[in-house]
């Protein structure tokens, strides 16, 4: 399974994601091509300007889900 971006300021998100078994890395400028989507606070949709950097990739806004439902819609995109 590739590796999910978490943004940081979404701990309890990241530490779900790897207790149900996903690779958690980081969200940074230099993320891996391995990565298979980028999860963010939604507070902000361009955050440092990572738009361009991350348009292959499908992005998931935190906004108001639980941990379990942003795994959900994780699990959908890295089928």
């Amino acid at each position: 399974m590739k590796a999910v971006a978490v943004e940081p300021g979404l701990t309890p998100v990241k530490e779900y994601l790897q207790r149900q078994g996903c690779q958690v890395v980081d969200m940074s400028s230099h993320m891996e091509p391995s990565v298979g989507a980028v999860v963010i606070t939604g507070l902000d949709k361009n955050l440092m300007g990572m738009q361009s950097a991350i348009q292959q990739v499908p992005v998931i806004s935190a906004d108001g889900l639980s941990p379990e439902a942003v795994y959900d819609r994780v699990k959908d995109y890295l089928r």
